[in-house]
């Protein structure tokens, strides 16, 4: 299997430095006759009707963004569901994990005349604020602080702790596995989001890497060598970040399949 899923990673690396009369050579190869780089050059820098570096920075200013106020938000609102009491809190929680039962696609439509009504077309804000707040992330954060015994909220708060002083310096500490895990899924789905930016997105220098790839394909109908290019550069963030997280990303596995709590 493992084998299955490498062969074309490592095709379309070998590919990138090809030549595009290599690729469409009757004879097939796996390696290149003539090893080239003028396609990262071509791509990046010599094309500005499709700025992949500029999509490239926008993606990450995003991606980035992105998962910083996911990181604020599900904790605040984990701690809210797990360790504070108020009217209503398990209603709103389910009511809350109800709301996943629907398809993202349902919102798509509703979504956009907020953001429209906003102002945010063609903006950060539409792809950073509407997946900021993922149900799945703060279900994650519940779960995971229920798990803390409650026996050091209250050991703390006798010791005259308020309830930001333990969030801030004893709940944190404790839950920073399962924020890494957030972090992990929330750069990795930001970067790799394709539907949602090409609804928001219209102008070209505004997009993200992902939906500006559609046009670079279009714009080198017959030019594999230059489509294959700008998928490898549109990877290397994820590659490098699961490089070294990979300890990380198993430990997701064990957490969103059997939450503690």
């Amino acid at each position: 299997m493992a084998f299955i899923w490498i062969v074309p990673l490592l095709y379309t690396i070998l590919s990138s430095f090809k030549s595009e009369a290599d690729i469409q050579s009757s004879a097939f190869t796996i390696l290149p006759i003539n090893w080239v780089i003028g396609n990262y050059q071509d791509v990046l820098f010599a094309n500005t009707s499709a700025p992949v570096a500029k999509w490239f920075m926008n993606s990450l200013i995003i991606s980035v963004s992105q998962t910083f106020l996911v990181i604020v938000l599900v904790s605040l609102a984990g701690y809210g569901y797990s360790r504070m009491k108020f009217k209503g809190r398990d209603a709103i929680f389910i009511f809350l994990m109800a709301t996943m039962m629907f398809p993202a696609v349902v919102n798509l439509i509703p979504l956009y005349k907020i953001i429209d009504t906003l102002g945010w077309v063609n903006n950060y804000m539409a792809a950073i604020v509407p997946g900021a707040a993922g149900v799945f992330n703060i279900f994650l954060v519940r779960q995971f602080m229920q798990g803390i015994p409650i026996d050091f909220d209250e050991s703390a708060r006798v010791d005259g702790a308020s309830d930001f002083q333990i969030f801030t310096k004893l709940i944190l500490p404790l839950i920073r596995p399962v924020l890494t895990v957030v972090a992990l899924f929330t750069f990795t789905g930001s970067w790799n989001d394709f539907l949602w930016p090409s609804i928001v997105f219209n102008e070209v220098e505004k997009m993200p890497i992902t939906p500006g790839l559609q046009l670079l394909q279009g714009m080198y109908a017959l030019d594999v060598a230059h489509a294959l290019t700008g998928a490898l550069i549109a990877i290397v963030p994820t590659f490098i970040l699961y490089l070294f997280t990979q300890k990380y990303f198993m430990e997701s596995l064990s957490l969103s399949s059997g939450v503690k709590g």
